[in-house]
This record gives C-alpha cells, structure tokens and sequence, in this order.
C-alpha cells in the first residue's frame, strides 16, 4: 500500500482542483484521476437516449458504489441488485464499484454515472461544488453499542467514526497521536477523514502537520494495516471490526477504540442532477422498495450494512457541511 504524508495528499487534490473547486475526497489521498472514466461504465451517450426537454432518460441505468471494503468482493456482493432493480425500473442497470471515493462524484459529474451511494462528505462535495447529484434517499442502520461495538435492534438514521489503535498500543488519548502514522481514506471519507480528523483537531493535533498520513482504499484495509503495524492508529466507521471477525476471530482482543466521533448522517443515494423529474421519482422508488423486499434487504445489508432507505432533505447535511469547512474542504 503506498504510502502518502497528508501534506503531500492535500497537495495532490489541491491538484485535482478537488480543494480549490470541489474540495472532496475521502482521504488524505489519490485525486480522481483518468481511472474516473474507465472505472464508470461506458459513456452516457452510448447507454441513455439524448435528454427530452424535462431531462436525461436512461436507457440503461449506470448505479456506482464506493470503495468502502476491499472493491472485489464489494462489487460481487453487490451484482444482485442488476436485476433487481433492473426488473424493478423495466431497464439493464449495470453495477460497479470505484475505484476511489473522489471517482464517482467525477463520474457522475461528467455523466458516465446516473446513480451513485455517496457518504455524506461525498454527496456534499458532489451536489454543493460538483452540481453533480440530487439526493434519492438517506439509508437506515441499525445502531452499533460504543461498549461492545456489536449492533443494537434500534434503526438509525446516523454512524459514527472511530479511531482504532492497537489493544497493547503505548497511545492512550488522541492527543498521543501527534508524531504517529494515521491510516486514512479519502479526503472526502466522513468516517475515514472528516470526522476522525475533527477529533484530532480538537486534541490539538493537526491532521495534516502532526501526523503522517497513509491512504488505504477501503477501511478494511486500513484496519488490517493497523493489525500488520504499518500505521500505529485508523479512522474508520464504527464498528468496521464486526464486517471483519470471520476473518480475524480476535480482532475485537488485539484492537481498541482510542475515541467515537460526533453522529454522521447516514450514507446517501444520489442521482445525476439532470436526470429527468419522473425518472428520479421512479428510481427513488425502486430503491425504497429494497428496504421492504427480502432479496433487496439481504443485498443492501451485505453490501453496507443498510437496512432500508428512507426519503431525506438536503438541509439535513448542513452539519456535514459545517464538518468539512472545519476540516478545510470547500
């Protein structure tokens, strides 16, 4: 895994114009690139006919998901919903996943991806900066217990972050981070990069200049990074550690929670801004019938642990907003 200092990360969407014009990524981390193209499908001219005078009319709907596990096996989990919805809105949809969190806001901007799930910082950066992306629908969880990171029966329409450190780590409060190796997503994360950072901000430790920051696609990964001792603390969503115990049986022993951050608006599902008015209706719908139909339900579960999707306004992410101007991101 490459390994980046903030600084050099911040440089690099200062770049991308991400910083000056869209201020939005996931992690201290890689700006979208070319990749935005080849990782989003074929062009929106080749799969949708020319938009009619109320807006864009997809022939073939291009739905794009974030890295937020290891893309591979997020991207099998989440075939099923091709036909899914596919049968549900009478046309092909085709799913992918990209290949950074930057990506799809970029894909959706240049139209080579009608649908995008977009946490909370991306769909910001993406409707506010990108005018990229109406907002669908809000997901619902269920709530995760800050003891034992194990999940409640409660659905919420809120997460949060948390920075992990190592059980036997001699870093006991995040003020302890300053000098360490930080394990980040995208600039644009609000659990991988906003929100943890916010924490560190607070404790007097600039996320930028305090800490050396590495990027890792996906915040299983960063975990493992952690487990691996290539970075000595994580800011990822509360409780990544239970996605992951098949595999490492005594995570929850070889790692602890150093701090939880403020609650974070649940992920969203966005549509291109252009997409026609009763498109948008009829594709909102079919992703509210997910929640009530037991295929949708274990789908959207496996993918991201949602449980169902609710109707939501924007101005219910003015605090992201408030976040991310903390944090720097415009």
């Amino acid at each position: 895994m490459k390994k980046l200092t903030v600084i050099t990360l911040s440089m690099m969407v200062v770049a991308t114009g991400l910083l000056a014009g869209c201020a939005k990524k996931e992690t201290p981390a890689p700006s979208a690139s070319a990749g935005a193209a080849a990782s989003a499908s074929p062009s929106a001219a080749a799969s949708a006919s020319p938009a009619a005078a109320t807006g864009f009319v997809p022939k073939e709907l291009k739905v794009q998901f974030v890295p937020s596990q290891n893309a591979e096996t997020l991207e099998a989990k989440a075939k099923p919903l091709e036909k899914l919805l596919g049968d549900k809105l009478g046309i092909p949809v085709k799913v992918s996943v990209s290949t950074d969190y930057n990506v799809v806001i970029e894909a959706m901007a240049s139209k080579q991806v009608d649908v995008g799930f977009l946490p909370p910082s991306n769909y910001v950066v993406a409707h506010d900066n990108r005018k990229a992306a109406d907002l669908l629908a809000q997901a619902t969880r269920f709530g995760v217990d800050d003891a034992t990171g194990q999940p409640t029966t409660e659905l919420v329409n809120f997460y949060k972050s948390e920075i992990l450190v190592k059980a036997d780590s001699p870093i006991k409060s995040v003020a302890d981070l300053k000098g360490k190796k930080m394990g980040w997503q995208g600039v644009t994360s609000a659990a991988g990069y906003v929100y943890p950072g916010l924490l560190l901000k607070k404790a007097g430790v600039d996320p930028v200049k305090d800490v050396t920051g590495v990027q890792f696609q996906g915040h299983d990964k960063a975990v493992i990074a952690l487990l691996n001792g290539q970075v000595d603390a994580v800011g990822v969503f509360q409780d990544i550690r239970t996605n992951m115990i098949k595999d490492y049986p005594d995570i929850f022993k070889q790692t602890k929670v150093l701090a939880f951050s403020d609650k974070i608006p649940n992920d969203t599902i966005a549509v291109r801004s252009d997409m026609d008015a009763a498109w948008k209706k009829k594709i909102q719908d079919a992703f509210l019938a997910l929640g009530t139909d037991p295929e949708g339900q274990k789908i959207i579960f496996d993918v991201y642990t949602h449980k169902g999707y609710v109707v939501a306004k924007d101005e219910d992410f003015n605090i992201v907003r408030d976040a991310n101007k903390e944090m720097g991101l415009k």
